[in-house]
């Protein structure tokens, strides 16, 4: 007992020092150039379980992030957009469940059905929307990121409105890592599924290739004039110059993207809602960090403080969010 919290202390501390990364990158960089000598199959950012091809894993390794076409099917999509109106009428209560609303529309007259609701957070509580999560040709992808023990740590579905004029439809460039109070960040990994065609023209997901390989950057709020949603922070510098790829996607298409991956997504300029559905998933094995006193404390606050209006609790800890959230979807739910 007592040696393995020292060790589990060590770890926590190894992963608090800045310069952890640095070394680990270095190493990385060792380990790259004898891999190319000895076995070009060992890869960083993925595991060989026969999903993946070596390209596919290559591309993953360079850019941070993968596209599969056609992985969910139609019929599973339409039942998960019923589901999904079915909340917005409020013909089902979820518990747990954090409806959003964009800050252009929520303040106009209350709309009691889709067109107010730009997402929905949290559905680990509705068996139909979690269905998504449990997914077998999703976690066999999933498992190639996170290994065999898979946690559904994080749920959301889009409902991303016309842009009423105010920009607010945008989501500024980000790193999803900042919400996540748990490592080693190469064992997490979104997946995010294009519930219709998704486009330039209504905001298809815009993504920093390579990106992942760098540090968790600070993030807050952007100064955009139209107002900015809640929980909608951004990178506060990141290069301007550096290639940015537009990620469209037909309906069923689902692209699995790195915890450090800058991403974001522009204006949808068109009259409908552009919809999708999306999971993070992490190892089993992951465990808790203490975020105080990094950048990511300014989240840590806010959620600490929607905790309590919520369930109004006086202390709520920013791991304790995390772990009654966090559903085991395969595997053993080993530390998380």
């Amino acid at each position: 007992g007592k040696m393995s919290r020292a060790a589990e202390r060590l770890r926590t501390v190894i992963h608090h020092l800045d310069g952890a990364t640095a070394t680990i990158v270095s190493f990385r960089s060792v380990e790259r150039s004898e891999c190319s000598r000895t076995c070009s199959k060992r890869r960083t950012y993925s595991f060989d379980t026969g999903t993946l091809t070596p390209e596919q894993r290559l591309f993953y390794e360079e850019n941070g992030f993968l596209l599969i076409k056609n992985l969910v099917s139609e019929t599973d999509i339409d039942r998960f957009r019923k589901e999904f109106e079915r909340i917005c009428r409020q013909e089902v209560k979820v518990p747990g469940l954090i409806v959003m609303r964009d800050v252009a529309i929520a303040k106009s007259e209350f709309v009691p059905d889709q067109r107010a609701v730009s997402k929905l957070q949290d559905f680990q509580e509705d068996p139909e929307l979690f269905r998504y999560c449990a997914l077998p040709q999703i976690l066999k992808y999933v498992e190639c990121f996170t290994g065999p023990n898979i946690m559904a740590m994080h749920t959301m579905l889009i409902n991303k409105p016309p842009d009423a004029g105010k920009k607010t439809s945008r989501h500024p460039m980000h790193q999803d890592l900042h919400y996540f109070p748990f490592r080693p960040t190469d064992r997490i990994v979104c997946a995010w599924t294009a519930m219709e065609r998704v486009t330039r023209q209504n905001g298809c997901l815009v993504v920093l290739p390579g990106t992942h390989k760098g540090a968790l950057q600070e993030h807050d709020y952007p100064d955009w004039e139209g107002g900015v949603n809640k929980m909608y922070h951004g990178v506060r510098d990141y290069d301007p110059d550096h290639p940015r790829l537009h990620v469209e996607m037909e309906k069923g298409d689902t692209v699995f993207f790195h915890p450090l991956l800058i991403h974001g997504s522009g204006m949808n300029q068109t009259q409908g809602f552009r919809k999708a559905i999306s999971c993070h998933y992490a190892s089993g094995d992951c465990y808790y960090i203490d975020v105080r006193g990094t950048t990511q404390e300014n989240i840590e606050n806010e959620v600490k403080e929607l905790a309590q209006k919520k369930y109004r609790m006086n202390e709520v800890a920013f791991k304790d969010t995390w772990a009654f959230r966090g559903r085991l979807v395969q595997g053993e739910r080993t530390s998380l």
